[in-house]
């Protein structure tokens, strides 16, 4: 496996709530990337790590490769994928967003 690969794993299996995007929470790349920020945000997400592709090429290939998923934002949580932009908005409009960052503890005021 390579080094990429090693990071990516490493990553989403260190943090409880990863986000591969275009750009950083504070200043999104695209438009599916910041939707997803704020969807997170709307969740009431304390706990979020995020990843800029836009920073390494092989980071950006190697997510899309790491869950066999074309696109970027990607969100794990607890090391699993969850989905993309338009998954995350289902699941939020579902509640069930809410209710995986809940278990995963990265909802709350600590």
């Amino acid at each position: 496996m390579s080094e990429v690969q090693d990071f990516i794993r490493e990553t989403v299996t260190t943090h409880p709530v990863v986000l591969f995007m275009k750009g950083t929470a504070q200043f999104p790349q695209c438009g599916f990337s910041g939707r997803a920020i704020q969807i997170l945000k709307a969740s009431g997400v304390t706990k979020l790590v995020t990843v800029n592709v836009l920073e390494d090429e092989e980071v950006r290939q190697g997510i899309k490769e790491y869950a066999n998923w074309p696109t970027i934002p990607q969100l794990y949580v607890n090391g699993e994928f969850l989905g993309g932009s338009d998954i995350i908005a289902e699941m939020h409009e579902s509640g069930e967003l809410a209710e995986v960052l809940k278990e995963a503890g990265a909802i709350g005021n600590e």
